[in-house]
C-alpha cells in the first residue's frame, strides 16, 4: 500500500465520520472505521494505530492539512469527535499548503517541456494551473535538465510516438552521417530512447531483416504505410536491451568484454561513485574498474572523455582502439 495513497483513504474514511448527523465516533470507532476502508480500496486488512488516528486528526486540524475545527467532546469517560460546522467536509476543503507544494514542484519538473513540439498542450496547462492556484511569480528555475529544445528531429518525436501505440508501419528516409545519399526503409517502430541529449527510434528495418536504430536528427521524412505490422518479439524487453552495451549501438558479431581499467587516484572517487556501466567493480586497493560490455563506439567515446586519467588495461581489442585514437590524437598536437 502507498503511504500516500492510504493516508489520504484514512482522511476520508475519518472526515465522513465525523460529518455523519447520526452515530458518535471515538478513537475506537475511527479505528474501525478507518480499517474498513483501507479494505475496501486495497482489498487487504491493514491495522490502523490509536496514535496513527491521533496523528490523523491533528493533521486534518493543521494549516498543512485541511483545517477543519474538530470538536473534541466528552460523554462520560470516552471522548468523541465531530466537525464544529456540521456543513464542513475536506472534499469541500480549498487545495492544502502540502499539496500545494507538490503543485509547484510539479509545474517545475513540466516546465522542463514546454517548448518541445510533442507538448504544446502544456503551455496552456501550466498557464491554468498558475492562474487557478496563484503560482505566478512564484516559478523560477531551481532545477536544470540537460536538453536542446533546438534539436533537429524533435519535431518526428509526435508521429513516431503515435506510430508504436498505434502500431503502423512507417516509410522513412534516413541520411546517416556516412553515406553521400539517403536511403528509404520500411520501418516497425517499437522503442524511443533519449542518449547523450539525442532520440533514436529501434524498430524492425524490413530491408537489414533486423532491429536497427534511427538517430531522429538524421532522419529526413516520415510517413505512414499500409503495410501489416511486424510485432515485436515477445522476448524482446526494452528495459534489459540495453543492458549489455553503453549508448544505443549494437556492432554486428561481438560479444561481452570484461574491460578492466586502471584510474588516476584523483579521478577514481568520482568513477567509483558514478559509475560507467552497470555491471562495474571496484577495486579500490588497486584503483582499478571492471564492466562487463559490448564494446562500440560510445564506449570508446565515453573512455576517450577521461583522457590520461583512465588507462585500458584488457582486453587488447578494445586497448588497440583506445591506442588508435590516441595516435590520431598525437598527430594532431605535434
Amino acid at each position: 500500500m502507498a503511504q500516500n495513497k492510504g493516508a489520504i483513504v484514512r482522511y476520508r474514511a475519518i472526515d465522513r465520520c465525523l460529518r455523519a448527523k447520526h452515530g458518535r465516533y471515538g478513537i475506537e470507532e475511527l479505528q474501525r472505521a478507518c480499517a474498513d476502508a483501507l479494505y475496501d480500496a486495497f482489498s487487504e486488512r491493514f491495522s490502523v494505530s490509536r496514535r496513527q488516528i491521533y496523528l490523523d486528526l491533528n493533521h486534518m486540524e493543521s494549516n498543512a492539512g485541511y483545517r477543519a475545527d474538530i470538536e473534541h467532546y466528552r460523554d462520560g469517560k470516552k471522548v468523541y469527535y465531530r466537525y464544529a460546522d456540521p456543513n464542513f467536509s475536506i472534499e469541500k476543503s480549498p487545495i492544502t499548503d502540502d499539496e500545494l507544494e507538490q503543485l509547484r514542484e510539479t509545474i517545475l519538473m513540466l516546465n522542463r517541456f514546454k517548448g518541445m513540439p510533442h507538448f504544446e498542450w502544456m503551455e496552456e496547462l501550466l498557464s491554468k494551473l498558475e492562474d487557478t492556484f496563484h503560482l505566478k511569480g512564484c516559478m523560477d528555475s531551481v532545477i536544470g535538465f540537460e536538453q536542446n529544445l533546438d534539436l533537429k528531429g524533435l519535431e518526428n518525436i509526435t508521429p513516431l510516438f503515435e506510430a508504436i501505440v498505434n502500431k503502423q508501419v512507417l516509410n522513412i528516409r534516413y541520411k546517416s552521417f556516412k553515406a553521400n545519399k539517403p536511403i528509404t526503409c520500411e520501418v516497425h517502430p517499437y522503442f524511443l530512447k533519449q542518449y547523450n541529449n539525442r532520440w533514436f527510434l529501434f524498430g524492425f528495418n524490413a530491408g537489414f531483416g533486423q532491429i536497427t536504430n534511427f538517430a531522429l536528427d538524421r532522419i529526413e521524412e516520415v510517413s505512414p504505410m499500409f503495410a501489416e505490422y511486424i510485432e515485436k518479439p515477445s522476448s524482446l524487453n526494452f528495459e534489459e536491451y540495453f543492458d549489455d552495451i553503453v549508448g544505443v549501438t549494437f556492432p554486428q558479431g561481438r560479444k561481452i568484454e570484461h574491460v578492466v581499467m586502471r584510474v588516476a587516484p584523483d579521478r577514481y572517487p568520482y568513477i567509483k561513485n558514478k559509475p560507467l556501466h552497470p555491471s562495474q567493480h571496484n577495486y579500490d586497493k588497486e584503483m582499478r574498474i571492471s564492466i562487463d560490455v559490448i564494446p562500440n563506439n560510445e564506449l570508446i567515446t565515453l573512455l576517450l572523455s577521461f583522457g590520461s586519467q583512465l588507462e585500458v588495461l584488457e582486453p587488447q581489442s578494445v586497448r588497440d582502439m583506445m591506442k588508435e585514437h590516441a595516435r590520431t590524437m598525437n598527430r594532431f598536437y605535434k
